[in-house]
């Protein structure tokens, strides 16, 4: 068995290597505060148009005689769309249909890029999913809204608590979920930012079929509940130097979220939380557009017991993004600690296909005040077609692999991270 100190050792490795590697790229006679990433979606406009993207194959097609041009090369105060209806397959919907997509936009000439996302589907499963997510700069960079609204109608099944669960442990629950984010950020100085926002997640119509051997489950040791409500403050830090936020190639950023819930705010119960996500990425070589990035994602409940819904679990971070190589849900628990790294490269020189390569490793606890369980692995390789060259938005199609059999197809529009 691996010990804990072993475990943490590797997990603070794994955390610190971004970190120093972010220390390599500081220029010495610059403060790290001063530094601005303009956020700038494409560096050179005569070499964005010579790359291509999947509207430029569709209009080649359709257009075999009559050559297109494509005059936009920078982001502007004019909107940037990046729409993509769609079949498609994942462990947690099985089929679906799909309309995915973003907007990319700055308020003001000089002001960094603003993104409103989303990945709506209706599944083989009977799920209904709307996720809108929003990243707003005012017009000079002073204040940053970020939104995340959802709601889904949504069958999806818990294997208990921590990540000694067992696959085998498999209880389908059904629920309807609406989720609220607002957070409103303020420049300190720089690319440092903090604010304060309000979080609320209703859960409503919950059901469970109970375990496969009739055993009591998690949930229901847990406490049973047919709806719950976690409602609260949040305090908020952002450092963001990522050289584009739909694409990066270069750049650092670091969000630390501070989630108070309180009942006079109508949650069920008080409890408090704590997020940090730190990201690292740099050109691997130097002189390539090959990228390698970095990912650390911790959400750790700090006091009071959360709703079962609420706890932290694995693709329940707010873009969807962490355990790749299992189903959203399969791992839930008090404490999570997810750690990734992803190599991406181009295949063809024109750009508008790539490549990568992804690891990651996470671990859970079960109930509040327990400790962290097994390591579970996750890995795997994917596709990336260039749907937008201007924004750089990519299909991202990857085929992940973990333990206890878990391996399955994961599609999304932009970068995992």
């Amino acid at each position: 068995m691996i010990k804990y100190s072993a475990i943490f050792l590797l997990l603070f490795g794994m955390l610190i290597i971004p970190c120093l590697l972010h220390a390599q790229d500081r220029k010495s006679n610059i403060p790290l505060t001063q530094r601005r990433l303009n956020d700038t979606l494409v560096a050179l406009s005569e070499d964005t148009l010579r790359q291509k993207d999947l509207y430029d194959v569709i209009s080649s097609v359709f257009n075999k005689h009559k050559a297109t041009e494509n005059k936009a090369t920078v982001i502007g105060t004019k909107p940037v769309f990046s729409v993509l209806p769609a079949i498609g397959y994942t462990l947690q919907t099985k089929l679906a249909v799909t309309l995915s997509g973003n907007i990319a936009f700055r308020i003001a000439p000089g002001s960094r890029i603003s993104t409103i996302s989303s990945n709506s589907a209706y599944t083989q499963r009977k799920q209904i999913i709307i996720p809108i997510q929003s990243n707003i700069w005012t017009a000079d960079d002073n204040y940053n809204f970020i939104g995340d609204f959802k709601f889904y109608e949504y069958p999806q099944s818990t294997f208990g608590l921590g990540s000694n669960s067992s696959v085998k442990n498999e209880n389908p629950m059904d629920y309807t979920l609406f989720r609220f984010y607002e957070t409103v950020l303020k420049q300190i100085t720089g690319n440092f930012y903090a604010g304060i926002g309000f979080i609320y997640d209703k859960h409503f119509d919950i059901t469970e079929k109970g375990n496969p051997d009739g055993s009591i489950s998690d949930y229901a040791l847990y406490g049973a509940q047919s709806s719950s409500t976690s409602s609260g403050i949040t305090l908020n830090v952002l450092f963001d130097m990522r050289d584009n936020s739909l694409n990066p190639t270069k750049g650092f950023y670091t969000a630390i979220l501070f989630r108070d819930n309180k009942k006079f705010l109508g949650s069920t119960s008080s409890w408090k939380s704590l997020v940090v996500d730190v990201r690292k990425y740099y050109r691997l070589p130097a002189s390539s557009d090959n990228v390698i990035a970095f990912w650390s994602y911790n959400w750790l409940v700090l006091s009071g017991k959360p709703l079962y819904l609420d706890l932290p679990a694995n693709t329940w971070d707010q873009y969807n993004g962490t355990g790749r190589g299992y189903i959203q849900g399969r791992f839930r628990g008090a404490q999570m600690v997810y750690l990734e790294s992803e190599y991406r490269y181009k295949i063809t020189k024109n750009g508008l296909l790539g490549g990568v390569a992804f690891i990651n490793a996470e671990s859970f606890s079960g109930t509040p005040g327990t400790s962290l369980q097994a390591v579970q692995p996750g890995y795997g390789a994917g596709l990336r077609i260039k749907l937008n060259k201007v924004s750089k938005t990519n299909i991202a199609i990857d085929y992940g692999f973990g333990n206890q059999g878990s391996k399955g197809i994961f599609v999304t529009v932009g970068e995992i991270f």
